[in-house]
């Protein structure tokens, strides 16, 4: 950049210029020159270097205010410069949106950042805040659970904490590390469970534990999964467990099974500094229920927290008091594992059994005077456990079984449905507009998320994989059962 300042004596202006013909400021054209002009006022002699510095201060204090107005409207125009972290499951708010534009489409093994050994076994997702990635591992015989942090530059571990836990019995495809955390800039929040506790639990920066808490017993034929959030100055999460009883009567658990006591279920939020209760609302036991709430911006401009499970289907709920506002009432009656996600006043929710939805739902909210609408359903080649994906006009249902079905989000309308392959888990992620999932074989597809269906990766990451990537700081990171991989960035 060149400068320039010259001082006409005669009409007492001071001119301050530069040209970005050269280490041009973000925003500016080339060869552009820009000047300022003080005007000198009538004043008694002053010695000259006075005025020089002071007009020198007036010049600089201009052009930081340019630069800084160009970079405010540069990264309004460049959603990718505010994709740094990536907090909780599926990343800012559940939705799983990333406008990286340093993710390849194919690669092969050369070309990862690195490739970490994990300790243990998992199935939960990454989270990265700054430059520390966390997640949770469990060893299959002990169930030890460890909270691990990775230097997510180096792909190095910076600490590791384990804490003990009792073997218990789970789905075949679960495992003692497959919940998600939620982290902020003060740390990490992270839950697990047992037959004896469910444990809440917040850690700082360096794996210092700062509080924690026994929520009571947990029953799920299956295990737990379901995920914390940090919304505010809350830690929120729910619990819903399943009745041992119903369990008997529909023949899934035998006559002899040993404990029948249906413990509490309840939606819970805590203060994210010390841990203390802020509310508690109490949830019918029905079927364990798996997915991880949102938040919700009403027309007003007000948010909500929306919940998703069997016994009611979906509710939006008060953030700071845990009224409820509105619910459904058993919308969603099988087993729920996907988690809600909200597009406008539409939220989506699935239900199923075994493998397979029975039914995705369209969902207009509702509020404390109004009752939700159903909008329309869709029954083919829903997804279950995979969350779907909503960007702008479009919504896109990756199936447990390898469908994909593209849809107008507002309608319902199909605009296309293509069998990609694979059985999945995992959740699609969108990705500067084109649509990352990896199958339980740990092959990452690739589509484009638009309104033509084209498939334009397939890459295998050599193990099976369970979790949804992350995607921070222009990196995506895949988690197999025992690595992290790093890939993409500048």
């Amino acid at each position: 950049m060149k400068t320039c300042m010259e001082f006409d004596s005669n009409n007492r202006m001071l001119t301050h210029c530069f040209n970005t013909a050269s280490g041009k400021p973000t925003g500016l054209q080339p060869n552009h020159v820009f000047s300022f002009k003080i005007r000198w006022p009538k004043v008694p002699e002053v010695d000259l270097s006075v005025w020089v510095l002071f007009a020198v201060t007036l010049v600089f204090t201009a052009i930081s205010s340019v630069t800084e107005a160009t970079a405010s409207d540069n990264s309004k125009e460049n959603p990718a410069a505010h994709d740094t972290d990536w907090p909780r499951f599926r990343g800012p708010n559940g939705t799983g949106i990333s406008h990286a534009d340093t993710v390849p489409l194919t690669w092969t093994a050369k070309d990862y950042n690195w490739i970490l050994d994990l300790p243990g076994h998992g199935h939960g997702s990454p989270v990265v805040v700054g430059d520390r990635l966390y997640l949770i591992s469990g060893e299959p015989d002990t169930a030890e659970r460890s909270v691990v942090c990775v230097h997510v530059n180096r792909g190095d571990i910076l600490w590791k904490r384990n804490f003990s836990s009792k073997p218990h019995r789970l789905h075949h495809a679960n495992s003692y590390g497959s919940t998600t955390p939620a982290a902020d800039a003060n740390g990490v929040v992270v839950t697990w469970s047992d037959p004896e506790k469910i444990l809440l639990m917040a850690l700082d920066r360096k794996g210092k534990t700062v509080w924690q808490k026994n929520l009571g017993p947990y029953q799920a034929i299956n295990g737990a999964g379901t995920s914390p959030i940090i919304v505010d100055d809350l830690v929120v999460l729910m619990n819903v467990q399943m009745d041992p009883e119903f369990m008997i009567s529909i023949g899934v658990l035998p006559q002899n099974y040993p404990n029948r006591t249906a413990h509490d279920s309840f939606l819970l939020a805590v203060d994210r500094k010390s841990g203390e209760i802020r509310w508690q609302v109490k949830r019918e036991t029905y079927l364990a229920g798996y997915a991880t709430p949102c938040v919700r911006t009403t027309d007003n401009g007000d948010r909500e927290l929306i919940f998703l499970d069997s016994a009611y289907g979906l509710a939006g709920v008060d953030i700071q008091t845990g009224e409820i506002n509105w619910q459904t009432s058993r919308l969603l009656p099988s087993r729920t594992v996907a988690s809600p996600v909200v597009a406008g006043d539409l939220i989506f929710g699935s239900h199923g059994r075994g493998v397979s939805a029975d039914m995705l739902c369209a969902l207009r909210a509702g509020s404390k005077s109004t009752q939700p609408k159903v909008e329309y359903e869709i029954k083919t080649a829903a997804p279950l456990t995979p969350t779907p994906l909503v960007k702008d006009k479009l919504a896109f249902l990756w199936s447990d079984a390898g469908i994909v079905t593209c849809i107008e989000a507002a309608t319902g309308t199909v605009v296309w449905r293509n069998r990609v392959g694979g059985s999945y888990y995992g959740s699609p992620i969108w990705v500067n507009g084109y649509l990352y999932c990896v199958d339980r074989r740990g092959t990452v597809m690739v589509v484009a998320a638009n309104e033509k269906y084209e498939l334009l990766g397939k890459t295998s990451l050599g193990e099976p994989s369970f979790a949804t990537p992350a995607v921070a700081g222009g990196v995506i990171y895949f988690r197999t059962e025992t690595k992290l991989f790093s890939l993409g960035g500048e």
